[in-house]
């Protein structure tokens, strides 16, 4: 027995709503063993009189009269919403600044209309068409259009997983087209099946639901109360309208297999960095595992550094980035892609070695993939990222990798096309070290941030007595003595044996009295040139 799923639309046929999407022909129809094939549960617990519901969503009636002629077995409905505003942009849902901070005005999304979802009950299958949206193969796709349609159908998928007892039920969809669905929401780990031009997922509820709970792009921070109690109510910005009923215990964090993760590669000028990272979560009290991704440039005397430190060490290939030039700061910065790997964990935060985390922050294992701090225009920082490792995912990449552009060359770049539908961070959990304000001459850290992300020179190749960035012009945006200071407070709570590995060199120790001599030449105002060092470790330098 076969059901055969098949519809050919005339020629030229407008399958999309919307203006921004090409119509394009499915030629090869979606035949399905019933022997084989997802329908199989569906097909054993349904009877003659309960036919297979599936609700269509951005298809055309050539599809619909194409399984109402399956007369019994299948049964048809629509999806009605109104299309999203073409007067809304990308940008219009990831803005580069909000009030974070705003106590009666929070900041809102602007509306993407979902369809009245107590109207579609029962739904057994999904079946939609994908918009392809605009741009280049080079560029990730930012279509709001496209985007709306993803969610329609994850919310629809929700709506109709959670049954009136706060049980679970399998939802199951079909993508039609050439156009993939976006990886952000419906993840490869659920893909059962690709056959021709159709997509077939079995979505994990629990991790579609949360994607639903999200703000629909970075124009707001997701309420974490909500992520960690793992609440199925409605969230306005999703327009998720499905049951409020939850189990006990169906906490986002309830457990799930966490770890906080770094990569070093090509030389051993952040092992020190690494070290104090390591040292500061663990002083901050986290239960999470740290993981240490490496490559063949570490000596065994570091490995041993910074095993000492915490973490656990994983040897791992570097990455190029393929679109680095040779001999670049960047050009194995790919090798971030790694992290996909780590399954032995259901979540990973990354944070690079240039950071210290200032206060636990354990919660933010709360957040989705991908979650991170904005950085510019629509844009995040990949400093800090929430990361569901997944090996599909991981190949996936790979193979993406030669194509989308970074604009700066390495994995921030490349991340933020493979991924353009991204979830807030507070800014204060990757605190970049920047200052621009013409107000604040001392550069003083602003109060409450979860982290320091160390721009610029890095403390541990200056002296302790001050930050070295004040002795270059050009880096002066980059120098902060209180955020100096607390990258050595790190430091001086470390036991000593790990201080060791912070040690100068001597070519670091002639680079800072270099600039220290030019700044005095130059007699700079800021006058940090005049302080009498101390630091002992001048003293002790290393070969």
């Amino acid at each position: 027995m076969f059901l055969v799923f098949s519809f050919k639309p005339k020629p030229g046929y407008a399958l999309d709503h919307h203006p921004q999407t090409a119509a394009r022909d499915i030629k090869k129809p979606l035949s399905i063993s019933t022997q084989k094939s997802w329908f199989d549960g569906l097909i054993e617990k349904k009877t003659d009189s309960e036919p297979i519901k599936i609700g269509l969503v951005n298809v055309d009636d050539h599809v619909k009269h194409a399984y109402d002629r399956m007369h019994g077995q299948v049964e048809t409905v629509s999806v009605d919403f109104r299309p999203v505003s073409k007067e809304l942009k990308w940008e219009s849902f990831f803005p580069e600044w909000i009030d974070e901070d705003a106590r009666w005005h929070q900041p809102s999304c602007p509306e993407v209309p979902m369809p009245r979802l107590d109207d579609y009950r029962d739904l057994d299958v999904i079946l939609a068409r994908v918009p392809c949206g605009s741009g280049s193969e080079k560029q990730g796709i930012r279509d709001v259009f496209r985007l709306q349609v993803n969610l329609v159908v994850a919310n629809l998928v929700v709506a109709n997983g959670v049954t009136k007892g706060g049980g679970d039920r399998t939802v199951y969809v079909v993508f039609m087209g050439s156009c993939e669905p976006m990886q952000e929401i419906f993840r490869c780990d659920d893909l059962m099946t690709r056959l021709g031009d159709y997509w077939v997922y079995k979505p994990e509820l629990r991790r579609l639901r949360q994607k639903v709970q999200m703000p629909v792009g970075s124009c707001q921070i997701a309420p974490l109360g909500r992520l960690l109690t793992g609440s199925r109510g409605t969230q306005r910005h999703s327009m998720a309208q499905y049951s409020t009923a939850r189990k006990p215990n169906d906490s986002i964090l309830y457990n799930q297999r966490v770890a906080y993760a770094t990569v070093i590669h090509s030389s051993e000028a952040y092992v020190c960095g690494a070290i104090a990272l390591a040292q500061s979560i663990i002083q901050n009290n986290s239960t999470a595992d740290l993981v240490l991704l490496h490559d063949s440039s570490l000596s065994p005397e570091s490995l041993g550094g910074l095993r000492a430190a915490g973490w656990r060490t994983k040897l791992i290939q570097r990455i190029r980035s393929p679109f680095a030039r040779k001999d670049s700061y960047n050009e194995w910065n790919y090798s971030k892609l790694r992290l996909l790997q780590l399954t032995d964990y259901d979540k990973v935060i990354f944070i690079d070695a240039d950071l210290i985390v200032l206060k636990n922050i354990d919660k933010f294992f709360a957040y989705p993939q991908l979650s991170a701090a904005p950085n510019d225009k629509v844009l995040f920082n990949s400093g800090i990222m929430v990361i569901e490792p997944s090996l599909c995912l991981f190949e996936d990449m790979m193979s993406k990798r030669n194509k989308l552009l970074s604009y700066n060359g390495g994995d921030q770049g490349f991340l933020n096309e493979a991924f353009t539908w991204w979830h807030r961070l507070p800014t204060r959990l990757n605190y970049l070290k920047i200052f621009k304000n013409q107000g604040n001459p001392d550069h003083e850290m602003q109060k409450g941030p979860y982290t320091i992300h160390f721009l610029g020179l890095k403390p541990w190749a200056c002296y302790k007595d001050y930050d070295c960035n004040w002795d270059m012009v050009d880096r002066h945006i980059f120098a902060s003595d209180s955020a100096h200071k607390r990258w050595w407070q790190v430091y001086d709570a470390m036991p000593k044996k790990l201080q060791q590995y912070c040690g100068l060199t001597k070519h670091m120790d002639a680079r800072i009295r270099k600039w220290r001599g030019k700044a005095k030449n130059a007699s700079l105002p800021d006058g940090h040139w005049k302080i009498n060092v101390k630091d002992p470790r001048q003293y002790h330098l290393n070969d």
